[in-house]
């Protein structure tokens, strides 16, 4: 029985058998349409992930750097800062990177997974100054230890930088200040320049302002159902007060989980 017909051709009326031996080739064919239409892709769509990733680093990053820019405490401030970017800035980040893999963000995923192990880490540094197993280590003095590990997110987050050309301008401004701030980091501790380290932490501070405005304008988008504060998306229309910047696919405003990305 042939079930195809020519292209261009008007419809065949298939009768009651003729539905049910196509349908069953389509259920036992081993060819591509046979896949493609077996195929089945469940997605759950979900608020964006990096809200609460970006909220957690602004606010880790911003008091941290604030800190090492001179703004404010000594070399015993870190005792009181670590239980804040640990539950703060480390665990929200590493929730926010496990959720982006559903979403699909391959940017988030690193940026959130690396620096949340950072504040994770520096956490763990700052329990062992409170415990005296280390001894504080000011803002000042030659630690290459401290240097290489700044070196290693400064490359991480240039790659993120880099890759976020393909997403929008507020978040390519966010890590380009982040990975600069790294970069100065890892020189200060590695050169013993104590302005080096201030010029990194301010640059920290920049970074987590811009943390703070993108996911702003991520849970406005979220809240209203349309762009109240632009990123710098490519398409000119997503940048508009009052604009819808996603497509629905699915369910309104193709909520991550259901599309690629946030």
């Amino acid at each position: 029985m042939a079930l195809e017909q020519p292209f261009g051709a008007a419809p065949q009326q298939l009768g009651p058998e003729d539905n049910a031996a196509k349908l069953y080739q389509l259920q036992i064919g081993e060819g591509e349409v046979a896949w493609r239409s077996r195929a089945r892709v469940v997605l759950t769509p979900m608020a964006a992930p990096s809200i609460m990733g970006l909220f957690g680093f602004a606010i880790a990053t911003m008091m941290v750097g604030a800190w090492q820019a001179g703004w404010y405490g000594g070399a015993a401030t870190g005792a009181m800062l670590w239980p804040f970017a640990l539950f703060v800035g480390g665990v929200p980040q590493i929730i926010a990177a496990i959720a982006c893999l559903r979403a699909r963000d391959g940017v988030a995923v690193a940026v959130h997974t690396v620096w949340g192990a950072f504040w994770i880490g520096w956490s763990v540094l700052q329990i062992l100054v409170v415990t005296h197993m280390v001894p504080a280590i000011p803002f000042s003095g030659y630690h290459p230890a401290i240097g290489f590990w700044f070196i290693g997110l400064a490359a991480v987050t240039i790659s993120a930088c880099l890759a976020s050309l393909g997403k929008n301008f507020a978040m390519f401004v966010t890590l380009g200040t982040l990975a600069a701030g790294s970069s100065l980091t890892a020189a200060g501790w590695w050169s013993a320049s104590h302005g080096v380290l201030v010029a990194g932490g301010w640059l920290f501070f920049i970074s987590a302002a811009c943390a703070w405005y993108v996911g702003t304008a991520m849970i406005l988008e979220n809240a209203f159902g349309r762009t109240i504060l632009p990123l710098g998306h490519y398409s000119k229309a997503a940048n508009v007060p009052g604009a819808r910047p996603t497509t629905p696919i699915a369910f309104p405003e193709g909520m991550p989980g259901v599309r690629v990305g946030q």
